[in-house]
């Protein structure tokens, strides 16, 4: 194989590749690291191990030879702590609306529910960025939402408004209607879809799977809509909070069999999205999230051990040390945390996500690159999943979405 290449050394970059049209950029953050090297006058630079890397240009060909050769995807080695060339990489929400070709599909089918639910729309949606920048992992294209109907819970998602929960939940009668969720009858779509994921993807790269965390899919439900204040839910958890317990109990089970369910039809990794748990205090989070979490991972891994599960939260910076007791394989971490920070703090044992900001992707290429390269090299070259703090926003350019995978998938360990 062949590649240009240039070192890469903490957070110091000279970066000469067909991927940027300038020649090189240079920055450097000497207090995060140790063990000063010099290079030859041809790539004169200081490097601090261990956090070397190389970028690389690779051709589309000689990554496709990389992938055939590989017994398991790139992702599913990096969890597991092994040796890799590279961080893994794919972004949440790749597949939306920032792409031209889903923008289209959109205007065919313009209900979310009708392209997230019909399988052959939701193999189309979820392949679209797999065909156009390769990631590492290829997300199913659904909604956290998606189990509810099956849960006896109508909901519908309007454009402009997002969810709607047409009857919310807020007493002990309401919760006594909730039905445990049958996976192969109510949302038999969600693994009709995964395996035809699976079949196209092959082992080139990771299929994963996603739910809602129980907390998270609660404010829903409570709320009947997305919320800025949370006052609904709340005054449930403090006012009655053994009706919310009942509730969020109900939810753990049929989460966890929703895991079962997704893996059990192609889904190789599965994320967990408790977005709205920083909604709570910490001592709140230890009594309304966090047990849950525990219990639906728990269960999971006793049929399930080797099966990688990530949880993420946005805004998550005062509770990682306690999302960390779930006992989740990876923690996804927004950007509002530093790398390095998250990393002393989960310690080294735990895999991260993450966790570039979104809005870098509005920047200039060479703004970008900068990002990725600090990122990684924060992130170190054990246990990382390169990733965006939180999904693609509308309305980022389509070519620097490329231009972050090609960056990402260029780089290499030292």
């Amino acid at each position: 194989m062949a590649f240009s290449s240039t070192s890469v050394c903490g957070t110091a970059v000279q970066f000469k590749s067909s991927l940027s049209s300038h020649s090189s950029m240079a920055f450097l953050h000497p207090a995060l690291y140790s063990e000063t090297v010099s290079f030859s006058k041809d790539s004169r630079q200081h490097c601090r191990r261990p956090l070397c890397i190389v970028q690389t240009v690779a051709t589309e060909s000689a990554e496709k030879a990389v992938a055939s050769q590989t017994i398991e995807p790139l992702l599913l080695r990096a969890v597991r702590g092994e040796k890799v060339e590279r961080p893994p990489v794919w972004l949440m929400r790749q597949a939306g609306r920032y792409m031209k070709v889903y923008r289209d599909l959109c205007e065919k089918h313009p209900s979310f529910r009708e392209r997230s639910e019909n399988v052959e729309l939701s193999n189309e949606i979820s392949l679209q960025p797999w065909k156009k920048f390769q990631p590492d992992g290829v997300i199913l294209f659904s909604d956290i939402l998606t189990p509810l109907t099956g849960m006896n819970i109508p909901f519908d998602i309007v454009k402009g408004k997002g969810p709607i929960i047409h009857n919310p939940i807020r007493t002990a009668a309401d919760v006594s209607q909730v039905r445990d969720l049958v996976p192969e009858e109510a949302v038999p779509y969600v693994g009709e879809t995964l395996r035809a994921l699976k079949a196209e993807v092959g082992s080139a790269a990771a299929i994963l799977g996603f739910v809602g965390a129980p907390f998270t899919l609660a404010s829903y439900i409570v709320e009947g809509a997305s919320s800025k204040n949370y006052s609904n839910i709340k005054h449930l958890a403090f006012g009655t909070p053994e009706v919310l317990h009942s509730l969020l109990q109900k939810l753990a089970v049929s989460i966890a069999g929703y895991i079962r369910y997704q893996a059990d039809h192609g889904a190789q990794v599965v994320q967990i999205f408790d977005s709205w748990a920083t909604q709570l205090s910490p001592v709140d989070f230890e009594e309304f999230s966090l047990p849950y979490l525990k219990q639906i991972i728990s269960d999971v891994k006793r049929t399930h051990p080797n099966l990688p599960i990530i949880l993420y939260a946005s805004g998550s910076g005062g509770l990682l040390e306690r999302m960390a007791q779930a006992g989740a394989d990876v923690i996804s971490v927004d950007w509002s945390v530093d790398m390095a920070e998250a990393r002393k703090r989960l310690g080294a044992d735990v895999a991260v996500q993450g966790n570039v900001d979104p809005g870098v992707l509005f920047g200039s290429k060479d703004f970008i690159t900068k990002r990725i390269h600090d990122t990684v090299a924060k992130a170190g070259q054990h246990k990382h999943i390169l990733n965006l703090g939180h999904g693609v926003l509308v309305g980022t350019p389509e070519e620097n979405v490329e231009h972050f995978f090609e960056v990402a998938k260029g780089l290499r360990y030292e």
